[in-house]
């Protein structure tokens, strides 16, 4: 089961993909979110008779909205390899990618996350910043897994070599994040480590790059990194946890603004959002 939200006459509602067709969700009382793992037999029971729209990418909006986002970095030997080629501070991610404990960080509370066919920003001070396409667990209060996404966890990579204590400053900030397009249940991705993920940036029409990876490359598993936000932490709402990137564009390629980007995973979906470069007041 695919989960959405979709807007039609300035309306926004919840909404499942069904063949070519969004089921208007409405009569479900509650979010399908905290249906998921219920019985999906019995979720397409209850909406056997909802109305539909066909479907318009342009009808979706950002699929849930997260009270927190974190992210895992390092967990493919590609972005360990990238990483130590920007930074000034050689060997630390060659240390966190061999490490027992993960890499984990705070991305956004929710309120600077977009959703498909929103812009995406590069920062004002950044000359390299770059999309990082990352297969996203979404998960409950009680840290149950829920569903998976698609995330782009767009970063300035010069910030961020600069000096790893940036990090922040290279990960946090104004649409720096787009989640979706849908939440795809887990009765339909049983494992999320045997996914194609592929990514292609357009600028004036042409793909300017384009890259592909599977989840078997990724370092530590699902339930690993799942166990070690949870650990001695406290998950509000509905939480996504970004399972780390393994596309990695060259070393001279950086977004720029007006160009658009395109993350296909397998099973669940296409999250495109157009880039824009901020001012140097944030706008």
């Amino acid at each position: 089961m695919k989960i959405c939200s979709f807007e039609i006459s300035g309306v926004i509602k919840e909404g499942v993909l069904d063949d070519g067709e969004i089921v208007d969700a409405s009569s479900i009382r509650g979010s399908l979110l905290s249906e998921a793992n219920a019985s999906p037999d019995e979720i397409r029971r209850k909406l056997g008779g909802a109305p539909r729209v066909p479907f318009k990418y342009e009808y979706l909006r950002r699929p849930f909205t997260p009270t927190e986002v974190w992210g895992a970095g390092v967990t493919y030997l590609r972005s360990r390899d990238a990483r130590e080629v920007e930074t000034e501070s050689k060997g630390i991610y060659e240390k966190v990618y061999s490490a027992v404990r993960p890499e984990i960080f705070l991305k956004d509370s929710g309120l600077r996350t977009v959703g498909p066919g929103d812009a995406i920003s590069v920062r004002s001070d950044s000359n390299w910043t770059v999309p990082e396409p990352e297969l996203t667990v979404v998960l409950s209060k009680e840290g149950e897994v829920s569903g998976y996404t698609i995330s782009n966890d767009v970063s300035a990579r010069d910030i961020e070599g600069a000096n790893p204590l940036y990090l922040p400053q290279s990960k946090i900030y104004r649409n720096s994040c787009a989640i979706g397009p849908v939440v795809t249940t887990p009765e339909e991705i049983p494992d999320p480590r045997s996914l194609k993920i592929e990514m292609k940036v357009f600028r004036e029409g042409e793909v300017v790059f384009e890259g592909r990876v599977s989840t078997s490359n990724l370092k530590r598993g699902v339930d690993e990194l799942v166990d070690y936000l949870r650990r001695d932490n406290q998950l509000f709402g509905w939480t996504a946890l970004m399972t780390g990137t393994g596309i990695v564009p060259p070393d001279d390629f950086s977004l720029k603004g007006g160009e658009v980007v395109e993350i296909e995973i397998e099973k669940i979906g296409t999250l495109r959002n157009k880039v824009v470069k901020l001012g140097s007041s944030g706008s």
